[in-house]
C-alpha cells in the first residue's frame, strides 16, 4: 500500500479516534489531522497542546466545550454533501470536551502548530462564502473554513465537494517551495468521503523529476498525504467525491504553481486540441 494513504480503522478506538495522522507518522513538521466518531451523548477529550485547532462537523451535530465557552447543536448536516460545514476554532493550551449531539456526530479534528493562535471562537457554515471553481468536468463547490480570510496563526482548511465524473485540485497544481509570493510550502491533508460509499476516488500526487508519482485509489474515508509536488483527485462516473483539507506551513499563505503542462486547461474556450503554449 502506498506510504501516501492512511486507512481508517475498521472500528473506532474506545476515545472514538477512526483516523489519526500526525507530523511523525507523516514525517513531516506542520499538519496533523484526526477523524472521530461519537454516539449521540458520547464524551472525549482532548488538548491542543502547543497547536491550534479547527473542529469540522462533518456530519450530523455536536458541542464543543472549553474554558473558552460552550457551543452546543453545532452542524447538523446528515452527510457531508448536503448543508454547510459549521466548525470552531481553539488556539494552543486548550482543554476541550467533544461530545455528540442528537444522532451522533463525525468530526474532523485540523491541528498545525501556533505560538499565540486566535481568538477561540464558532465558525459558522452560515457565514461560509461558496465558490464554483472550474467548468465542465473540471467544475467542483469548495468552502473555504478557516483560509486566509479568517484569523490563525498556521493552520488552512476548507472542503470540496465534486460531482461524479468530475476532476478536482484541477489542473495538478503543488505548494512545496517557500517562495512567496510566487508559491508558498504547505503540507496537506484530504480526507474522503464518497457517496455511495462502496465507491471511490482517485488522486495522484508527483514531482517534475519523479522521485514522488504515485497514484492511490482513495476509498470512502481514507486520508490521502501529500507532503510535496503536483497533486489531482477525480471522482469516477457514478460516485460523488467530498474531501477535507488541512494544510499548514512555515508561512500562512495559500499561493500555488499549475503543473505547466496543464496549465492551458484553465481556460475554457481551448480544446485539447490546443497548445499548451
Amino acid at each position: 500500500m502506498s506510504k501516501l494513504l492512511v486507512r481508517p480503522r475498521q472500528q473506532p478506538a474506545e476515545d472514538g479516534s477512526l483516523v489519526l495522522v500526525t507530523p511523525e507518522s507523516a514525517g513531516w513538521g506542520h499538519v496533523g489531522f484526526e477523524v472521530i466518531t461519537l454516539a449521540e451523548g458520547g464524551l472525549v477529550r482532548r488538548g491542543t497542546g502547543d497547536r491550534e485547532l479547527c473542529v469540522v462537523v462533518i456530519e450530523g451535530s455536536a458541542h464543543v466545550l472549553s474554558e473558552h465557552g460552550d457551543w452546543h447543536d453545532l452542524g447538523g448536516r446528515s452527510d457531508p454533501f448536503s448543508g454547510m460545514p459549521d466548525a470552531a476554532y481553539l488556539p494552543p493550551r486548550t482543554n476541550l470536551s467533544l461530545q455528540g449531539g442528537r444522532g451522533g456526530a463525525e468530526l474532523g479534528l485540523c491541528f498545525a502548530p501556533a505560538a499565540s493562535g486566535a481568538a477561540a471562537r464558532v465558525l459558522p457554515g452560515a457565514d461560509v462564502d461558496v465558490e464554483v471553481r472550474g467548468y465542465g468536468a473540471q467544475e467542483r463547490r469548495i468552502h473555504p473554513i478557516l483560509m486566509g480570510d479568517r484569523e490563525a496563526d498556521s493552520l488552512l482548511v476548507c472542503e470540496v465537494l465534486t460531482p461524479e465524473g468530475h476532476w478536482s485540485s484541477y489542473p495538478p497544481h503543488k505548494h512545496d517551495r517557500d517562495a512567496l509570493p510566487e508559491e508558498s510550502l504547505l503540507e496537506e491533508t484530504y480526507y474522503h468521503r464518497v457517496t455511495p460509499a462502496r465507491g471511490f476516488a482517485l488522486q495522484r500526487v508527483y514531482t517534475d523529476d519523479g522521485t514522488l508519482d504515485e497514484s492511490v485509489a482513495a476509498r470512502d474515508r481514507d486520508v490521502v498525504l501529500v507532503p510535496r509536488g503536483y497533486h489531482t483527485v477525480s471522482a469516477p462516473p457514478g460516485y460523488a467525491l467530498y474531501y477535507l483539507n488541512v494544510m499548514a506551513g512555515p508561512a500562512r499563505a495559500w499561493a500555488i504553481a499549475n503543473d505547466p503542462d496543464h496549465e492551458w486547461t484553465l481556460d475554457g474556450s481551448r480544446n485539447s486540441d490546443s497548445p499548451a503554449r
